[in-house]
Parts: structure tokens; sequence; C-alpha cells
């Protein structure tokens, strides 16, 4: 447990700063998976008009550090592939 009040404080912002990557991580992989979903039902326009809000998501995640930079842009390229490969 942390001692001073500079540690305590360290700990609540942390703690803060958790939460809000978590939703911003878990926001970012449920739309992934949307788009991966409407792919393999062979719903494709449903697939390209979501694939703006997934860049958006994973831009997001990777602009407040919560994935990296190469990250972030893997994860683009791939679902980018798989839609123009299906379609």
């Amino acid at each position: 447990m942390p001692i001073t009040s500079s540690a305590k404080k360290a700990l609540r912002v942390s703690k803060q700063k958790k939460v809000f990557n978590d939703r911003r991580r878990r926001h970012m992989r449920s739309t992934i998976k949307e788009v991966r979903d409407l792919i393999v039902a062979k719903k494709l326009s449903e697939a390209k008009t979501l694939l703006p809000k997934a860049y958006a998501a994973i831009d997001k995640a990777a602009k407040r550090g919560v994935i990296k930079k190469n990250t972030a842009a893997r994860k683009k390229s791939r679902l980018t592939i798989l839609v123009n490969k299906k379609t």
C-alpha cells in the first residue's frame, strides 16, 4: 500500500485511467468483432459501413496509448484486407 500522499494520489489516478483505458479497449474490440461477424454472415455492405467506426475506435485507442501505433495500423490493415477479400 502507498504510504506517502503523492503515492496515494498516483494510485487513485492510476485506477481512474484503468477504467477509461478498459472502456476504450472494450469498445475497440467489440467494434472489430462486429465487423468480423458481419463478414462471416456475408453482410458485406453493413460491414463496409461499420468499418469507419472500427477505424475510429482503433485510432482513439492508439491516440490514448491503450495500444501502440503499429498495432493500430496492423489491426486496420487486416480488417481492410478481410473486407476487400470478401467483396
